[in-house]
């Protein structure tokens, strides 16, 4: 080999070890994503795809469940660190039994990504008409859905049966066959189906009145990984934060998001916009708690309202910067 040639060889092993040393340095995160397909719930996904986890020296491994029960569980038995997407009162219900979940991150502030349709040709033109011979979906128990479905009934007098019925895919295929009457759907899924006509949507999550301002869903972390590992968890919320950032201004982020759910781009960035603000998604606004809690005891979730030291105890946040 001429002394040049072993130069640049030289060269080419010194410039890859910083590479492979911080690939092999990498932490290993396991991510629950209830309805993955979600725009509010992306941040890991499309954090992931743009590096942005990876520069803070966190691999992520994602997985999907079919909302915040099964996410829930995933992070209580410790195979998720974080779960993303879950029902607050669900979470604090979880808590206040000790299990070992802590909220990590505010995830989601109104219901705005949230909707109730039926099939074209269904007499029904709002989920009020709906009788008690009648069903409608939300994903799981603990969910967002879970808790809008409970507040039709008490705030707008909804007569039909509240049903699970997992995810939006599963839910439309239930919807569509006559299994269930009237579907649940979060945005951007299901959009292209209204706007084909095939759909009609009937109630929306602000018809809730009490839920219009809530912290309504909350990121939690296994209490344990948080304790063992709080270095890594602060990471993790770095790159989270510059991932959401990110989603809200690179035109990459819209175009990756399409490609992953088929769907154009200019339905993606509408659906962006109008359901899914940047403020709503702010991992740091906790918004309106005292309301949150009355309702989970209403609703039977909670016994009783965390107290202080409760609420110190189960919202973990690392503050920006940290």
């Amino acid at each position: 080999m001429s002394y040049r040639a072993a130069l640049r060889s030289v060269a080419l092993v010194l410039a890859t070890m910083p590479l492979a040393a911080g690939a092999d340095a990498a932490d290993s995160v396991k991510v629950a994503i209830g309805q993955i397909d979600a725009w509010a719930n992306q941040v890991p996904t499309l954090g992931v795809k743009a590096g942005i986890f990876e520069k803070h020296g966190i691999a992520l491994e994602t997985f999907g469940t079919q909302g915040a029960g099964e996410t829930l569980q995933a992070v209580i038995s410790g195979s998720a660190d974080i779960g993303i997407g879950i029902g607050t009162a669900g979470a604090m219900r979880a808590f206040a039994r000790g299990a070992p979940v802590r909220a990590i991150a505010a995830a989601f502030v109104g219901v705005g990504d949230q909707y109730w349709y039926v099939p074209a040709n269904s007499p029904l033109r709002r989920l009020t008409d709906a009788t008690e011979k009648q069903t409608f979906a939300y994903s799981t128990n603990g969910s967002t859905s879970h808790v809008i479905a409970l507040g039709f009934v008490r705030e707008l007098g909804v007569k039909a049966k509240p049903t699970a019925t997992g995810g939006p895919p599963s839910t439309l295929t239930m919807t569509m066959t006559g299994q269930i009457d009237i579907g649940w759907a979060v945005v951007p899924f299901g959009l292209a189906e209204v706007q084909d006509g095939k759909i009609r949507v009937v109630a929306r999550g602000p018809d809730v009145p009490t839920l219009r301002n809530q912290t309504v869903r909350v990121q939690v972390v296994n209490a344990n990984a948080l304790k063992e590992r709080k270095d890594v968890m602060i990471r993790f919320m770095r790159g989270y934060r510059e991932a959401l950032d990110w989603m809200y201004s690179s035109p990459l982020a819209a175009k990756y998001y399409a490609e992953t759910i088929k769907q154009p781009e200019s339905l993606v960035v509408m659906q962006r916009d109008q359901y899914n603000p940047k403020e709503a998604l702010s991992p740091d606004r906790l918004s309106d708690l005292d309301q949150v809690m009355a309702d989970a005891v209403e609703m039977k979730f909670l016994e009783a309202p965390l107290t202080k030291a409760q609420l110190a105890e189960f919202f973990q946040i690392p503050p920006p910067g940290s």
